[in-house]
C-alpha cells in the first residue's frame, strides 16, 4: 500500500561495485600461447586469435568434440602453410564423393556468414578485443568470453546494451563496450573539478564507486570514471498480468517498467493495493515508465525500501519501490526508458519484484489502465 509520497531527500549510501579482477594477458590477436578462461570454447579463442578453429585443434591434438578446458594451455598456430592445388586425381576424387556437394554448400555458407559478420563492424571497432568500443558477436562467443577479452565485467556490458538475464547474444550482434578510466586524487581536487575534467556528471561517478556525492573527496583515493553511453532503443515488451487488464481502449500513457508476471494487481476497498507487484529476477534493470523528474531517490523504511517517484507533469506521478538499488538522483531528469534502479526484495517485498504505482492528483489508479494491453 501507498498512501502519500515521501518528498523529503533520504541519504543514499551505496555499496562499492564488485568488479571481477581480469587478467592482463596479450591480446588474442597477439599471443602465441593461450590459457583456456571460464566460458571460453575453442571457437571463441579461434576466432579472437585469427586462426581457423580446425587448425587450432591440430596445433593442439584435440579430437571431437574439440572440448577445451579452464586452465589449460593451447598453442596459437601463427604459421601459414603455403596453400596447395589439388592434384588431378584429387580433383576426381572429390567429384566421385558424394558428400561433396554438401561440403562445398557448408564452406559456401560459412564464408557468406563470416562475410555478413566483417560487413557488420563498426569502423570504431578496434583490432585488439581490449581497445574495442564496439564488438560484433563472433562464432561461439559468449558474454563472458567477450567480457573476459575485452577486460570489462560482464555487467556494464549488460547494461550498456539493454541485454537482460541470462544475457544471450546473438552471432553478428554489435555490443557497445563502456570503457572505464580511473583518476587518482590528489590534494585540491574536488567532485566539481573531476567532474569537469572528465566531463560526466560527480553523481555518476560517486555511484559507480559506492560514494555518498555530498561528501568530500580524500587525496589518494582512485576513482572509477564510467563512460555514460546513450540508454539502448530497446522496445520494453509487456508481461503477462495474472489480473485481467482494463477493458479500455485509451491510448497507453506509460510504458511497462520491467518485464514479468504480475504477482499482485490493484485492489480498492479494505484490503486495497495501491499498484501492481511485478516479480522479475534480482538486479534486473526497472525503467522509467515515461520521461519526468526525480522526486524522491532513497530509502523509505516504513513499507518500500528503495524508493524513487517519478513527477511526469500534470499530476501524474510514477513510483518503483522494493529496489535492490536506486540508480538516479533527485532532482534530475529522466527519459522514458532511462533506467531508475534495480529489482530487488527491500521494504515489504515478498520476494524480488518491483512494486510499481500511478497516481493522478494525489490519488491512486490501476496502472493496467494506463500500460499497454496484453495481446
Amino acid at each position: 500500500m501507498m498512501r502519500k509520497f515521501p518528498f523529503l531527500l533520504a541519504a543514499l549510501a551505496l555499496p562499492a561495485l564488485a568488479l571481477p579482477v581480469m587478467s592482463e594477458a596479450a591480446a588474442p590477436g597477439r599471443e602465441a600461447a593461450h590459457v583456456v578462461e571460464a566460458g571460453e570454447t575453442l571457437n571463441g579463442i579461434a576466432n579472437r586469435a585469427g586462426v581457423s578453429p580446425e587448425a587450432l585443434a591440430k596445433a593442439n591434438g584435440l579430437k571431437p568434440p574439440y572440448v577445451v578446458k579452464l586452465g589449460q594451455t593451447l598453442t596459437i598456430p601463427r604459421a601459414k602453410a603455403a596453400p596447395t592445388k589439388a592434384t588431378p586425381a584429387k580433383a576426381r576424387a572429390n567429384e566421385a564423393d558424394p558428400a561433396a556437394p554438401a561440403k562445398r554448400a557448408a564452406a559456401a555458407a560459412n564464408s557468406t556468414a563470416k562475410a555478413a559478420i566483417a560487413a557488420a563492424k563498426s569502423p570504431e571497432q578496434g583490432n585488439a578485443p581490449e581497445e574495442e568500443s564496439v564488438h560484433v558477436v563472433q562464432p561461439g562467443e559468449t558474454l563472458g568470453s567477450i567480457a573476459l577479452a575485452a577486460k570489462v565485467p560482464r555487467i556494464l556490458i549488460a547494461e550498456a546494451n539493454g541485454l537482460q538475464p541470462p544475457y544471450a547474444v546473438r552471432l553478428g550482434q554489435k555490443l557497445q563496450i563502456p570503457r572505464t578510466r580511473r583518476h587518482t586524487v590528489k590534494a585540491g581536487d574536488s567532485g566539481f573539478s573531476i567532474s569537469y575534467k572528465y566531463a560526466v556528471p560527480w553523481e555518476q561517478i560517486a555511484l559507480a564507486n559506492g560514494l555518498d556525492a555530498a561528501a568530500p573527496v580524500k587525496p589518494g583515493q582512485s576513482l572509477l570514471i564510467p563512460t555514460l553511453l546513450d540508454p539502448p532503443a530497446v522496445p520494453i515488451a509487456a508481461p503477462t498480468p495474472a489480473p485481467t487488464p482494463s477493458a479500455t481502449s485509451k491510448p497507453a500513457r506509460f510504458a511497462w517498467p520491467v518485464n514479468g508476471p504480475i504477482r499482485r494487481g490493484f485492489q480498492t476497498g479494505t484490503n486495497h493495493h495501491d499498484g501492481i507487484d511485478i516479480t522479475a529476477a534480482e538486479g534486473t534493470m526497472v525503467r522509467a515508465a515515461a520521461a519526468g523528474t526525480v522526486r524522491f531517490a532513497g530509502m523509505e523504511k516504513e513499507q518500500f525500501g528503495n524508493l524513487v517517484v517519478l513527477d511526469h507533469g500534470d499530476g501524474w506521478f510514477t513510483a518503483y519501490a522494493f529496489l535492490s538499488r536506486v540508480t538516479v538522483k533527485e532532482g534530475a531528469r529522466v527519459a522514458a526508458g532511462e533506467r531508475v534502479g534495480l529489482v530487488g526484495h527491500t521494504g515489504l517485498a515478498k520476494g524480488n519484484e518491483l512494486h510499481f504505482e500511478v497516481r493522478q492528483d494525489g490519488k491512486p489508479v490501476d496502472p493496467l489502465g494506463d500500460l499497454p494491453k496484453v495481446r
